[in-house]
């Protein structure tokens, strides 16, 4: 009754609160703004800087994926187990990918199993955006749960964009390319009334993942154990994606939007390659399935309010057919029922406050079909309660603090105390006239354990504590442009560069640890990892005569992140596995326009991962090698009256360079992608 009542509250203090910033800008600009004006108005209003591709630049990319573009991206680590069907998920500042939320038009993508989100599963080909924020967003008026991130990924699809007397958009894709690559994609867009719009987009995709590579091994001494090449086996792929939308604008201060996603893949899991080991027997099915909608509005140019929803069905089958591993056939289904309310109220005109609540259902079936058992159901509740606050003052002082309440309750488990974590956020612009800006945030965030790290047969521990994070960052901006010198002589450049240092600190840290008997092992918190990094990036665009413009984009992340959790450990002081001293990433393209409005273009890039350890120990036996690829990629685009055709060639890892990510999973060598497009 206590709960219920509490609830009750939480949910009426949201639906009375006075909210709003004036919001008919902000909606009438993501309607009908350019780009150019949308990242010139960032720089000035975010207190903390996000990372951003979108359009043509994120197009323009070798990237096949939303885990490939991402790669682009500063103090981000991708764990990649290779081929386009291996399993890729994100890293940021080396605070583990389960404190990492991906949120797709705006909800969070859950997996309330292993806390983790294959990137590589979502096509670039229906993506407009993709946008990492340290910390959270910069605007208050978001969902509770946006705030209990240390980090937050936003992927955004295409919306229509219709020109008088337009109705219909339609466009076709074709890629083919090396280890038997097919992924063709079509989809439309059809304006039904003045402001009610339909999104249609579908893909498909086939590889068989057999690519050479080279599989050699140097003992410390110097002396070479093995040398010599293999193909990889069973990382094959079948997969088919649809989505559908609903967009509605009506004024220019409301809409609402309605998407459903729908993924179903079969694919081999390419295991590692240990003991002259070169094919395996793991098999993978999965389907995921979402309907999500948002509603939004503004009244009396003070108060605004939000409502999102989303219903998700998760299914997977993972089956082991190798003899040499321990036999398992076991399906999982998961689903998800997630409410969220947000408001928000413009005080005065320098002074926000919002407040917003979430709400979330999950429920975990598991079943072993060796075993012919009843499933195992697991269930969790969710609550979330956000109070934040923003302060413009004049053009010098941004300022946003937030405080997040969270309690999430395991019906197997007994209730657990609420959790509290502040954020504060500052941003200060000594010269309103020069866009130079010095940011800093200070916040902390839980990392709730996942139903493997609780239930997990064997395995599990129901007492685990949640991870806490605590992130401090420090950044200098700066944006210089010369507009002037364009108009005059057509000769024009924007140049946009920010540094930050960044500490953070993870106590609690959830880590298997061995019982006493082989394979056996059980979840405990025990760690505890300090971070110092430094993150750098630079942008610059230069408009030059005859209608060529030259855009650069480098990126460079340094990262000391070593476990301190106990001094009488080996690995005291030893960087975690997997986070490289140094990486960092350059990407050059030269566009040329004719006058006829035909494109061309030519882009390099360049990623390094440099010198990192697979496990705990930093001893040589656990050394991985550097590793950096370069990419190439030209396009051209023809318009024949309505139509649209646009061809792209890519070569990726140029010189076929043998390398890892992961330690005995080897990625491909050179290889080639095409891709042919119309669109009307």
């Amino acid at each position: 009754m206590v709960k219920r009542n509490i609830l009750i509250l939480l949910v009426a203090l949201c639906a009375h609160a006075a909210f709003a910033e004036n919001e008919a800008d902000t909606l009438y600009s993501r309607f009908r703004l350019e780009e150019v004006e949308v990242s010139a108005r960032a720089l000035t209003k975010d207190i903390i800087i996000p990372q951003t591709l979108k359009g043509a630049e994120l197009q323009r990319l070798n990237a096949l994926s939303v885990a490939d573009a991402l790669r682009y991206f500063s103090g981000v680590q991708l764990k990649d187990y290779g081929g386009v069907g291996g399993i890729k998920t994100i890293n940021v500042r080396s605070m583990g990918s389960q404190h990492t939320a991906v949120y797709y038009n705006g909800v969070q993508l859950g997996n309330a199993q292993n806390g983790q989100v294959d990137l590589g599963r979502f096509s670039l080909d229906n993506m407009e955006e993709i946008q990492l924020f340290n910390g959270q967003k910069s605007d208050i008026f978001q969902s509770a749960r946006e705030f209990g991130a240390a980090g937050n990924v936003y992927l955004t699809t295409r919306k229509p964009y219709f020109k008088t007397g337009e109705r219909v958009h339609a466009h076709a894709k074709m890629r083919f390319g090396s280890f038997a690559l097919a992924n063709p994609n079509v989809g439309v867009d059809v304006k039904l009334t003045e402001g009610l719009s339909f999104t249609f987009d579908a893909e498909y995709v086939y590889s068989n993942g057999k690519y050479p590579f080279r599989y050699r091994r140097v003992l410390p001494t110097g002396e070479t154990a093995y040398d010599t090449t293999a193909v990889r086996q069973n990382g094959d792929i079948n997969a088919v994606r649809t989505e559908l939308g609903l967009h509605h604008y009506y004024r220019t201060t409301g809409f609402w939007r309605l998407h459903a996603y729908n993924f179903w893949s079969e694919r081999g899991v390419p295991g590692a390659i240990v003991n002259n080991v070169w094919r395996n027997g793991e098999r993978l099915w999965d389907r995921n399935t979402f309907v999500q909608g948002q509603w939004q509005d503004e009244w009396f140019n003070r108060w605004s309010t939000r409502v999102l929803f989303k219903y998700a069905n998760d299914f997977t089958h993972y089956k082991n057919y190798d003899e040499r591993l321990l036999p398992s056939d076991n399906q999982y289904l998961q689903q998800e029922v997630y409410l969220s309310l947000a408001n928000k109220v413009r005080i005065f005109n320098w002074w926000d406050a919002s407040l917003a609540y979430d709400y979330q259902f999950n429920t975990l079936a598991r079943e072993n079909l060796l075993l012919n058992a009843a499933p195992e159901h697991f269930s969790r509740h969710s609550h979330w309660l956000s109070a934040a606050t923003a302060f413009n003052i004049k053009e010098y002082l941004r300022l946003q603090a937030s405080v997040l309440m969270t309690q999430i309750t395991n019906v197997q488990s007994p209730m657990s105390n609420p959790k509290i974590t502040p954020g504060i956020f500052v941003s200060f612009r000594p010269y309103p006239k020069i866009d130079l800006s010095l940011n800093a945030f200070y916040k902390q965030s839980y990392r709730y354990p996942t139903f493997n790290d609780l239930y997990y047969t064997d395995l599990g521990n129901a007492d685990l504590r949640p991870e806490l994070a605590r992130q401090h960052s420090v950044e200098l901006a700066y944006t210089i442009s010369n507009q002037k010198s364009k108009i005059k002589n057509n000769v024009g450049y924007e140049i946009s560069a920010s540094a930050s240092y960044y500490y953070n600190r993870v106590t609690d840290k959830i880590i298997a640890y061995p019982k006493g008997q082989q394979f056996r092992w059980t979840m405990l918190n025990l760690g505890t990892v300090k971070i110092n990094g430094v993150d750098a990036k630079a942008d610059m665009s230069l408009s030059l005569p005859l209608q060529f413009v030259l855009r650069t984009r480098l990126n460079y992340t340094y990262q000391k992140a070593i476990d301190v959790t106990d001094p009488n450990d080996t690995y005291y002081g030893h960087q975690i596995p997997y986070i490289p001293w140094h990486s960092g990433s350059v990407v050059v393209s030269l566009d040329w326009q004719s006058k006829r409005g035909d494109h061309y273009g030519l882009t390099y890039s360049f990623i390094y991962v440099g010198e990192r350890y697979c496990q705990q120990e930093n001893t040589i036996y656990n050394y991985v090698q550097p590793w950096y690829t370069h990419d190439l990629s030209l396009y051209g685009e023809w318009q024949i009256q309505r139509w649209y055709l646009k061809a792209n060639l890519e070569i990726n890892n140029l010189l076929g360079q043998d390398y890892e990510v992961i330690q005995n999973y080897p990625m491909p060598k050179q290889n080639v992608r095409c891709t042919l497009a119309v669109r009307y």
